[in-house]
C-alpha cells in the first residue's frame, strides 16, 4: 500500500510538461503484464457477455415462433443401427429440440418483446454513471452484470410463463445492461494514465465487437443443433462465470488493490496526480450546458452511433435481400464485419497511444484526426455501396472496411469525455449514452422507411442520409473539439456551482 508521503514524493519526479521519469517508463514497460491491463481484460469479457445477452434474443426469436424440430417419425429411431453413434447423435439433436417450444406470437408482439429492452435505457444511464462515479464502479458494474446473466437463464421459463413476464424481465435486464456499459468508464478515472487511456478503454470496449461476432456466428447453429433455449442457458452461464471474475479481482482504485505492484501503484497515482479525479455530489449544469466542447462530444455520439445502429439493424437484410444469402450464410457474413471491427478498435488504441507517448502528435490532433477517420473513409465507402452490389465480395469487402475504419472513432471523439472532464465521467458516459440511444431509436425507423418506400433506391438513400449525418457531426467536432480539462471540471469552480 502506498503512503502519502510516498505519493508526493514520486508526485515531484512530475516535470512541468507532464512527462513521466525514468522509474516510472520502467514500470510502465510491463506493458500488457500488468494489473490494469489485466482488468480491461476483464472489462472486454464483460463487454461481451452483456453483448450475447442484448443480442440473443434477437437471433433466437425466429426459432421461437416457429416448430424447428422435424415432425414426429415413430420409425426413425429404427432405421439406423443402434450402434451407429451418427444416428444415436443425431436423435439426441432431435430430442433436444422437441423439448424446445414453439410460441403462436404475432409480429407485433414480437417486436414489443424486442423492444423492451431498451424501455428503460433511456432513464438509467444517468443515474447509473452518477451511482458510478460517486461509490465506484466496482458495485454497479458487477451488479448490473450479475442481475443481467442471472436473468437471462430464466427467459425460457418466462416465455414458457407468458409475454407480460417476458416483457418484465426484459425491461429489468436492459436496466442492468446499461449499468454495466455506463459505470465501467468511472474505473478507468483512477486506473488509466493518459498515455495508455486509448488502449486501455478500446481493449475493453471491444468486448462488444467480439461478442456480437459470436453470438451471430453461434446463435444460430445453437438453435438448430441443441435448441433455442440454450442459447440463453449458454451466455447467461458465460455472464455469470465472469462475475465470480470481477468481484474478487476489480478494485476501484489501485491503491486499494491487493495484487498490484508497488511499482505500478507508483507509476499509475503519479501519471494521475495532476488531474483532478475526485467525484463530487454536485453537478455544474450550467456551465456543462454551455460547453461547447461537451456538445462537440454529444453530438458525435449522436451523428455516429445513427450509423452504427443502421449497420447493425440492417446488415443482415442488407446481406439476405441484395447478395441472396440463405439465412446461415447470412448470420456468418454478419458477422464478419463485427469480429474485424474488434481487432482494429484494439488497434486504433495502440497506435492513438503511440503517437501521443512519442510526441508525435498532440492529444487533440489524435482525437480529431481519429475521428474524422473513422467518419470520413466509412461515409464515402457505404455511399459507394450501391454501386458495387452485382459484386458479392466487393459488397462484403467494403462492409468490413467501414466497420474496420469507423473503429477508430473509439480513439477519438467517444473517448474524449474522459479529457475534458475526468471528475465527471460516470455522469457525463450516462448522459452520451442517452444521445446514442435516442440515435439508436431514430436511424433504424428513419432507415426502414426509405427502404419501404423505394426498394431500388432506398438503400441508396439510408447510406446517403447516414453519411450526411456523420458528416456534421464531424465538422462540429472539428470546430469545438478539446482535449484540455474544462474549467467547469476543476476543483476551485466546484464549490461556486
Amino acid at each position: 500500500m502506498s503512503t502519502g508521503p510516498d505519493v508526493k514524493a514520486t508526485v515531484g519526479d512530475i516535470s512541468s510538461d507532464g512527462n513521466l521519469n525514468v522509474a516510472q517508463e520502467e514500470c510502465s514497460r510491463k506493458g500488457f503484464c500488468s494489473v490494469r491491463h489485466g482488468l480491461a481484460l476483464i472489462l472486454q469479457l464483460c463487454n461481451f457477455s452483456i453483448y450475447t445477452q442484448q443480442m440473443n434474443l434477437s437471433i433466437a426469436i425466429p426459432a421461437m415462433v416457429n416448430n424447428t424440430a422435424p415432425p414426429s417419425q415413430p420409425n426413425a429411431s429404427t432405421e439406423r443401427p443402434s450402434t451407429d453413434s451418427q444416428g444415436y447423435w443425431n436423435e439426441t439433436l432431435k430430442e433436444f429440440k422437441a423439448m424446445a417450444p414453439a410460441y403462436d406470437w404475432s409480429p407485433e408482439i414480437q417486436g414489443i418483446i424486442l423492444s423492451s429492452l431498451n424501455y428503460g435505457s433511456f432513464l438509467a444511464p444517468i443515474p447509473s454513471g452518477y451511482v458510478a462515479g460517486i461509490f465506484g464502479a466496482k458495485y454497479v458494474v458487477g451488479a448490473g452484470l450479475f442481475i443481467s446473466s442471472f436473468l437471462t437463464l430464466f427467459i425460457p421459463l418466462a416465455a414458457n410463463a407468458g409475454v407480460a413476464l417476458l416483457i418484465v424481465l426484459r425491461i429489468v435486464q436492459g436496466i442492468a445492461q446499461v449499468m454495466v456499459l455506463t459505470g465501467q468508464y468511472s474505473i478507468w478515472v483512477k486506473w488509466a494514465p493518459p498515455l495508455e487511456r486509448s488502449q486501455l478503454t478500446t481493449i475493453a470496449g471491444s468486448g462488444s465487437m467480439l461478442g456480437s461476432f459470436i453470438v451471430l456466428l453461434a446463435g444460430g447453429l445453437l438453435c438448430q443443433t441443441i435448441g433455442w433455449p440454450y442459447v440463453f442457458y449458454i451466455f447467461g452461464g458465460i455472464g455469470c462465470a465472469c462475475c465470480l471474475l470481477w468481484f474478487p479481482l476489480i478494485y476501484d482504485d489501485p491503491v486499494n488493490h491487493p495484487f498490484i505492484s508497488a511499482g505500478e501503484k507508483r507509476y499509475i497515482v503519479c501519471s494521475l496526480a495532476q488531474q483532478d479525479c475526485s467525484p463530487g455530489w454536485s453537478l455544474p449544469i450550467r456551465a456543462m450546458i454551455k460547453s461547447l466542447p461537451l456538445w462537440a462530444i454529444l453530438v458525435s455520439y449522436f451523428c455516429e452511433y445513427w450509423l452504427f445502429y443502421t449497420i447493425m439493424a440492417y446488415t443482415p437484410t442488407y446481406i439476405s435481400s441484395v447478395l441472396q444469402a440463405n439465412l446461415r450464410d447470412s448470420g456468418i457474413l454478419s458477422a464478419l464485419p463485427f469480429v474485424v471491427g474488434c481487432i482494429c478498435i484494439i488497434l486504433g488504441g495502440l497506435l492513438a497511444d503511440f503517437l501521443l507517448s512519442r510526441k508525435i502528435l498532440r492529444l487533440i490532433t489524435i482525437r480529431k484526426l481519429f475521428t474524422a477517420i473513422g467518419v470520413l473513409f466509412p461515409s464515402v465507402i457505404l455511399v459507394s455501396l450501391p454501386w458495387v452490389r452485382s459484386s458479392h465480395s466487393m459488397t462484403m469487402t467494403f462492409l468490413v472496411l467501414s466497420s474496420a475504419i469507423s473503429s477508430f472513432c473509439e480513439s477519438g471523439a467517444l473517448v474524449n469525455f474522459l479529457d475534458i472532464a475526468p471528475r465527471y465521467t460516470g455522469f457525463l458516459k450516462g448522459l452520451l449514452q442517452v444521445f446514442a440511444h435516442i440515435a439508436g431509436a431514430i436511424s433504424p425507423t428513419a432507415a426502414g422507411f426509405f427502404i419501404s418506400q423505394d426498394s431500388e433506391f432506398g438503400w441508396r438513400n439510408v447510406f446517403l442520409l447516414s453519411a450526411a449525418v456523420n458528416i456534421s457531426g464531424l465538422v462540429f467536432y472539428l470546430i469545438f473539439g478539446r482535449a484540455d480539462v474544462q474549467d467547469w471540471a476543476k476543483e476551485q469552480t466546484f464549490t461556486h456551482l
